[in-house]
């Protein structure tokens, strides 16, 4: 098996699968891109339904847990992340969502030139199959990725939008448009009800390129540099450790967990504390690993005796034997739903301007007791904080025999943050208190109704909430001391021929899900690196 390659991509997400895709565009480019995990060819993963068995599962779920949080009564944080060719894109909820417009504005406004929203907008429809029709100013139909309705809502999800209208909050069919303000059914990535990831988009139909290399179960373990120069990657792979040599670049696209992780254990990161574990600096470069920013997320869960939700009981049995047959002959019922099918955005008397809060509404039972599958039926809205105040970080365990990457989220660090979502909890709250819901009224389990006051949520929080799974920032690009990256070029500060390109490299958490923007930045990415062999 060839050793050297030109590029060397390390991770197979959501930018990962687009930047091998369009390097490897080039016959005369030679391309590797490495993923830790393994296949995604399980139902598990193709099934929509089947995210219930993927969050936790170690085939396909890193499983990682963040250090004690103090303003969450010292609770330990799971934060779930995608172990198998796509990353992330095989296990998460399909959500097809952008941002909002000043976002990227904003990243403009810190330094990031040509990341304004006029700058991506045409990057996203470049990458974008819309399936819908859609405002064809927002959206394209000649990329790689679809985008299209869920197959079969449950009939809640139109309740929820109704009780919106009840809240103040109008239906807001394309919350990738001029506004994400209001309620609606989210449009997904899939194909014909079935996920549809990154790697399906991108890395599949070039898998007979001879040029492009996949090896998955390939863990990178640290980038090899010489002088201040990435030369490759030093990898674990079929049990033996090797270097693979990149003769032009190598790309970290792993994530905001696993990219500062690689550079960290690579002596690229803040050198004081790099000595302090017992690595040696190979370049001080103090943000590596800082700026981390997530979406806190607090749940409603009520328990309701109506079989129209989805649940597992004696009586939904008949319906529950019918879904898979229901699947395999028109790709209907139960078995097509992420879950999250409906959502969207509201502003709470903190907003400035955009929404600063969202809404994921699950016309099922969430488990009041924290399990992933509960018996019986009901239904839950997930609230979390758009734009964050706190920040956390990513540092290393300092134990060398099993170096860990410790996550400290430090929730509700910024009171702000927490006085967000109390008020997001009870605009929650409101929708759920609409006569759109009186035909599958039930009670309350979580926070429960005599958590009222303000304080009361706020504790109950704080003993509950959890994350979205929206890790960014920590190699963030910008052109201050803790910039780790050029926002002209994604090229790591002070090395040559390295490039950080996922959800790491923003300066700020933007308001949606993350899956869109990190193919988005895997796009710039390409072009920037083109870009320069053409100069070349």
């Amino acid at each position: 098996m060839t050793e050297t390659y030109d590029y060397i991509v390390v991770g197979s997400g959501s930018a990962g699968c687009v930047l091998a895709n369009r390097l490897s565009a080039d016959p005369a480019i030679r391309v590797c891109l490495i993923e830790g995990g393994g296949s995604d060819r399980s139902l598990r993963v193709k099934v929509p339904a089947g995210i219930l068995s993927l969050y936790g599962n170690p085939n396909f779920d890193y499983c990682y847990v963040g250090v004690p949080q103090p303003y969450l009564n010292n609770r330990r944080i799971p934060v779930n992340r995608g172990k198998a060719l796509g990353g992330s894109t095989s296990i998460n909820s399909m959500v097809y969502i952008r941002g909002a417009a000043a976002d990227y504005d904003e990243w403009a406004e810190l330094g990031c030139q040509g990341w304004s929203y006029a700058d991506v907008l045409p990057v996203f429809k470049r990458l974008e199959c819309n399936l819908l029709a859609q405002d064809r100013r927002f959206h394209g139909t000649e990329g790689e990725l679809l985008v299209d309705n869920p197959r079969d809502p449950n009939a809640l999800c139109h309740m929820f939008v109704a009780a919106g209208r009840d809240a103040g909050l109008p239906e807001n069919t394309d919350f990738n448009a001029e506004s994400q303000f209001g309620l609606g059914v989210y449009n997904v990535t899939q194909d014909r009800g079935q996920r549809f990831s990154a790697f399906t988009a991108f890395v599949r139909p070039a898998m007979s390129r001879p040029n492009l290399t996949v090896l998955s179960g390939c863990e990178a373990r640290t980038v090899v540099v010489s002088g201040k120069r990435a030369i490759g990657v030093r990898v674990r792979h079929q049990g033996t450790e090797r270097v693979l040599t990149a003769s032009r670049e190598v790309v970290l696209s792993a994530g905001a967990i696993n990219s500062p992780q690689i550079l960290l254990e690579s002596g690229i990161g803040p050198a004081g504390e790099l000595q302090r574990i017992g690595i040696e600096p190979v370049h001080d470069l103090p943000g590596v690993g800082k700026n981390l920013q997530d979406h806190v997320d607090g749940m409603i869960t009520v328990r309701s005796s109506s079989t129209r939700t989805l649940g597992l009981s004696v009586s939904n049995l008949p319906r529950m034997l019918a879904a898979p047959f229901q699947y395999v002959a028109r790709r209907k019922g139960m078995l097509t739903t992420n879950y999250v099918e409906a959502g969207g955005f509201a502003r709470t008397r903190y907003a400035e301007g955009v929404p600063d809060i969202q809404f994921h509404f699950v016309p099922g039972y969430r488990s009041h007791r924290g399990r992933l599958v509960e018996y019986g039926h009901g239904y839950a809205i997930h609230t979390c904080v758009l734009r964050p105040r706190s920040v956390g970080e990513i540092t290393l365990s300092s134990d060398a025999s099993k170096r860990q990457a410790l996550i400290d989220h430090r929730f509700f660090s910024d009171e702000h943050d927490a006085k967000v979502l109390v008020e997001g909890i009870k605009i929650a709250r409101s929708i759920l208190a609409s006569q759109a819901f009186d035909a599958v009224r039930g009670v309350e389990m979580l926070p429960g109704k005599d958590v009222r006051s303000d304080d009361e949520i706020l504790a109950y929080l704080r003993a509950e909430a959890l994350t979205v799974y929206h890790p960014v920032g920590t190699c963030k690009m910008g052109t201050g001391d803790m910039a780790v990256v050029d926002p002209r070029t994604l090229k790591v500060r002070g090395i040559d021929g390295l490039r950080v390109a996922d959800a790491s490299i923003m300066p700020k958490l933007i308001g949606g899900n993350t899956n869109a923007p990190s193919m988005m930045i895997g796009q710039m990415a390409s072009d920037m690196i083109l870009r320069r062999n053409v100069a070349a």
